[in-house]
């Protein structure tokens, strides 16, 4: 089956995207007062290149390299638990020590917060930062668990029906960020084309 999205609109080009992790990077910076202690980790798959892209752009800014980590928290999600879905297990990559330090986890979307509480629990698993900051690029709301981002590039007010769709030059070629409905699948033989974001 084929599934795609009808009324789609581009809320976010490459440009946009860029800016907002330009202002992030800066905004992380302020906030922590330099990079002293920080890292970022991306959540996977596309925290993981936004995670990379806030690291490079605050080398740039305070000629500091920021160590980065990504994560994955698939056996950690409750929003699966009775699904049919298997979810697709990558690899967590975090090759320093998390404790005392402080950490901003990075995310394409923000939506209901059950990533998040994820990425909580899996963090924990592996040691005990001195603070948890949340960076991500889309906040869409729609929350329901007390998650609050403290980076956002985009506040962006959807209803429940809406998709939104992140695509980054790193994993499909193109960088931007699009809503639409979706619209009913096709019977074409392939799998559905969309990642559905269950934040």
């Amino acid at each position: 089956m084929k599934t795609s999205l009808k009324s789609a609109r581009t809320v976010m080009d490459a440009t946009t995207i860029r800016r907002s992790i330009e202002r992030i990077a800066h905004e992380v910076l302020e906030h922590n007062k330099g990079t002293k202690d920080v890292l970022l980790i991306g959540i996977r798959s596309r925290g993981a290149p936004i995670a990379e892209r806030i690291a490079a752009a605050i080398e740039r800014i305070e000629n500091q390299a920021v160590p980065v980590g990504y994560l994955d928290i698939s056996f950690y999600r409750d929003d699966l638990q009775g699904s049919l879905a298997q979810p697709i297990v990558q690899r967590t990559e975090i090759l320093f020590d998390i404790s005392s330090k402080v950490v901003v986890l990075v995310d394409d979307v923000l939506y209901t917060g059950r990533t998040i509480r994820a990425a909580l629990d899996a963090l924990i698993d592996l040691g005990r930062p001195r603070a948890i900051q949340l960076a991500v690029l889309v906040d869409r709301g729609h929350r329901e668990l007390p998650i609050r981002a403290d980076y956002v590039g985009k506040n962006l007010p959807t209803s429940q029906s809406e998709q939104v769709i992140v695509t980054l030059r790193e994993l499909d070629g193109a960088d931007a960020v699009t809503v639409g409905r979706l619209s009913p699948p096709r019977e074409t033989g392939d799998e559905a084309t969309l990642d559905f974001d269950l934040e």
